[in-house]
Order: C-alpha cells, then structure tokens, then sequence
C-alpha cells in the first residue's frame, strides 16, 4: 500500500472508530475497528498496532486532560477575553474579588489548581462572568452592578468557581477535535512528525481555545451545566457561611437590568427566573441569613465606586 492510499486509508478508518464511539470506549472501539481493517486489507498488522496506540494516546491526552494542560489552555481562552474585555484598572476592587474569591475556592470541592485561582474585573457594562479552564474568574462591572451586597458577589463567585470544578470549561471542547487530532496523528504512523503535521496540530488546539471562547461568550452552557453549576455554588456558600439568597436576589437584580436580544447574560444563560426557580428548590427548608454588617462595610469599600 503507497503512503496516499495508507494516509487516506487511517484517515477515514480513524474517522470511523470515532463516529461509532464515545470517548470512553475510544481505545476499545480502535481495537475493533483495526481489526475489521486489517482483516480487509485496508491496513496492516504494523499499521493497526499504530492507529491503537495514537488512539490511546489521544484518547488520554482529550479525556483525561492534566492540570498542566488545563492551566494552559484557561490562560490561552483567558487571553482571548481580555483582548475583547479591557481589564477594569481598581486595585481595591480586584483585591476585594480575589480575598473573596479565594475564600470560596477553598470551601469548593476542588480548592486547588494547578496555576490557582485568579479573579479580575473586566471593564465593560455588559452584565456577564466567564470562568476559564484552570481557576481564571472574569466579572464585568456590569455584573458587579447587580450586586447589592457581599452575599450576592460571593454567589456570582461561587457558580463560576463551580465551572471550574465541575471543569465544564473542557467539556465545551468539541469531539471533533479529537478526530482531527488523530488523523493527523495517524496518518503519519504513529511515528515522529514535524513542519506541516505539527502545524496541523497546533490549529487542533487553536480549535479547542476557539470551542471554550465560543461557549462562554457567544453560546453559553447548557441549562443542565447551569444547573449544576447553581447547585454547587449553593453549597461552597453555605460552607462559608453565606446562603443562597445572595444568589436569588443577585438574579433578581439582573432580570430587571437585562435587554431581551442583548449580547450579555440574557444570550449566553437560561433566564433568572428559571435559575430561582431550581435554587428555590435546593435551599427548601433553609432559613435566610441575617446581614453581616462587617460583610456589607468590606463589600462598599472593595466595590462601592464600580
């Protein structure tokens, strides 16, 4: 078989493995589909014994992405963000979201990262929050706006800390990257690759930054993502000794303050009414904590000029 018929000949068999498979059985699917090949004659004893291992290379590399590779692909989608949204230049206000923030992270179920918690105030009016992959947090002034007190930042804290500990970020990621990651892989063998193939590669993981920064700014989470993330941040609140109510009368503030059609909030998440609704529903039987008034002095001197 040339190299042509080879390169196309993995290509689409690859193709095919990942069509048939989700990515947990991507190792067991490459095992069935090269066999089927091989027993054809679309590919070799050598060329199978390749495919399966660029298959379970990849398969680790996109399933079980590492700290590493997390941090630097939230620093990349961070840059992205802050090249749309100007970075918010109050040293006060981003202090007082980090102290807060990095106390909420700790009560998470997922306290540590591999490059830590980040937390900047962008300096737009659109009402909005992202949670890059890794622990990179941006709040909008627009959205800080809707926030009355401490009780509230800390709940728009908490569901983007939930993102990230729920690494819904990655999931954002599409499938398709992976085809075209073992295509490129594949079809030189599974051997040594430079020039165009690492190029072909780098615009893989281009795509996967593309993919988060499209789902945060243009799409949004699904509602059931949204969900569990409200879910999670009720509990790293009542952890810290905030409750939910921070995070009700957050959204409450925000239905008022949201254009239908607008390229904020109301775009990329479901509406504040519906939010409450599922809150209203894990806070059933809990009790509305008082003011803290110490909270609300911390809260008027960190943001009070946003």
């Amino acid at each position: 078989m040339t190299r042509i018929r080879w390169t196309a000949a993995a290509a689409l068999l690859l193709s095919a493995i990942l069509g048939g498979a989700g990515c947990a059985t991507l190792e067991e699917a490459a095992k069935m589909g090269t066999s089927v090949a091989q027993s054809q004659g679309i590919v070799t004893g050598e060329q199978a014994k390749s495919i399966t291992k660029v298959t379970k290379a990849v398969a680790k590399t996109f399933e079980d992405i590492t700290p590493e590779q997390e941090h630097y692909i939230g620093r990349s989608v961070g840059a992205v963000l802050v090249n749309k949204y100007k970075p918010y230049p109050n040293g006060p206000g981003n202090d007082y979201l980090n102290l807060l923030g990095q106390t909420l992270a700790q009560a998470s179920d997922r306290p540590e990262t591999f490059g830590g918690y980040h937390f900047l105030i962008l300096d737009s009016p659109e009402i909005n929050a992202f949670a890059a992959p890794g622990g990179l947090i941006f709040v909008s002034r627009g959205m800080l706006r809707c926030c009355r007190s401490e009780d509230a930042v800390a709940a728009v804290l908490a569901h983007e800390i939930a993102h990230i500990q729920l690494r819904h970020g990655l999931q954002a990621i599409d499938k398709s990257r992976v085809t075209e990651a073992m295509t490129t892989l594949g079809a030189e063998g599974a051997k040594s690759y430079g020039g165009r193939k690492l190029a072909d590669l780098t615009k893989v993981f281009e795509g996967s930054i593309s993919d988060v920064t499209s789902t945060l700014v243009n799409n949004g989470y699904s509602r059931s993502f949204e969900r569990e993330a409200d879910a999670a941040a009720v509990t790293i609140l009542t952890r810290v000794g905030y409750g939910p109510d921070g995070l009700v009368a957050m959204l409450t503030e925000m239905e008022k303050k949201l254009k239908p059609g607008g390229l904020d909030f109301a775009k990329t998440h479901p509406s504040p009414r519906s939010r409450i609704d599922d809150i209203e529903r894990h806070r059933a039987g809990g009790k509305a904590l008082a003011e803290v008034p110490a909270r609300q002095a911390r809260f008027r001197k960190g943001l009070g000029n946003i």
